[in-house]
């Protein structure tokens, strides 16, 4: 694996090799959205990862599509936030903090405003079940954005950049994948719109170059980065025959914006990746969910990828790094601690004795 061990810059930080961590949900928020009390911890234990991608970060009241997940839009998400980059920049790594808006994808009983999901259209992810606090239940239909509460939405993905470079956070992710708000816009089967966020593919893409323009302007290009799922079908999508085409013209349209990084979760069309590649001149992450110990460095290898970002690996193993270059063995992730709780599967996985 010596291809991942060479240093690369991303933005404006240099790191000293090519493996970061992916954003994942952990649950484990106060309810009020600021970082749980083992957030830094957390976070600071896999420093060594060089660029780690905080999990995803509410920018708003209606961005908030899960239990316990943290905002980044209220002086107590700052401060709280704050202590989590301090962490982290102590113990040498470097932080940005994803931006999620979930869109159709939340439940009222998950809020603590407890209002209707929000989305492009009111049609409901076909399907999709939410975990709440009473169980299982369907995700319901959601309430159509006004075009005046799309515009006002993209304003609250700058404020909230702008409070997590406040929070001492290195650049910010926006969610642009997963089945999520962003996403959302571009899915026939959940965007009907007939105004300009609607429509034609320039249409469906506009929602995400205007969020990428307007975080780009508050904090700087150099400090942003967007991470995709091209023709994913998270959260009931279905990104219909055009899907292909606006994943180019979108790649192209971003390219222009000259954002740190863009970040694609492969979800296997090889052919269209490899596009987009062709398309994007600054840095790539690509994060390939079934990525092995004997396969993590091939996207590095072609070229395809500047930086790997993994999930589970690292979250089993806040020393992967030195693992990976012991060739020491790994951790299981325990699925049953992933999301909610306390310190068990969070912060309590074992490391190489020095």
């Amino acid at each position: 694996m010596k291809t991942l061990w060479s240093p690369v810059k991303i933005g404006n930080l240099e790191l000293k090799h090519r493996l970061g961590l992916a954003p994942m949900t952990r649950s484990r928020a106060n309810a009020d959205g600021t970082p749980g009390d083992l957030a830094a911890e957390y976070y600071a234990q896999r420093a060594s990862l060089g660029l780690l991608i905080a999990e995803g970060t509410q920018p708003s009241d209606d961005g908030q599509g899960y239990t316990t997940t943290p905002g980044i839009y209220t002086d107590a998400h700052v401060k709280g936030w704050k202590k989590v980059t301090d962490a982290v920049h102590k113990a040498g790594g470097h932080m940005y903090i994803q931006l999620m808006h979930a869109g159709r994808v939340a439940h009222p009983d998950n809020t603590p405003h407890h209002r209707a999901p929000v989305a492009p259209s009111a049609i409901a992810p076909e399907g999709v079940k939410m975990f709440t606090p009473t169980g299982m239940q369907d995700a319901p239909t959601p309430r159509a954005l006004s075009t005046a509460e799309v515009r006002q939405t993209v304003k609250d993905f700058a404020y909230a950049a702008k409070r997590a470079i406040e929070a001492g956070a290195d650049g910010v992710e926006i969610h642009g994948a997963n089945g999520y708000l962003i996403q959302q816009f571009f899915a026939p089967n959940a965007n009907t719109r007939t105004d300009e966020y609607g429509g034609s593919l320039e249409n469906r893409a506009r929602f995400a170059l205007e969020v990428a323009q307007a975080v780009a302007d508050e904090i700087g290009p150099e400090r942003t980065g967007i991470r995709i799922s091209p023709l994913g079908n998270s959260g009931g999508l279905n990104e219909g025959a055009e899907g292909a085409d606006l994943y180019r013209y979108l790649v192209k349209e971003l390219n222009k914006l000259n954002l740190a990084y863009l970040h694609i979760l492969h979800t296997g069309d090889e052919k269209l990746v490899s596009d987009l590649r062709k398309e994007w001149k600054q840095s790539m992450l690509v994060n390939r969910p079934n990525a092995t110990l004997e396969n993590l460095d091939q996207d590095v290898k072609t070229g395809l990828a500047d930086l790997v970002p993994v999930g589970k690996m690292a979250l089993a193993n806040p020393d992967l790094v030195v693992r990976l270059q012991k060739k020491a063995p790994l951790n299981e992730p325990n699925p049953a601690t992933f999301f909610g709780g306390g310190a068990v599967g969070f912060t309590d996985y074992p490391v190489l004795a020095a």
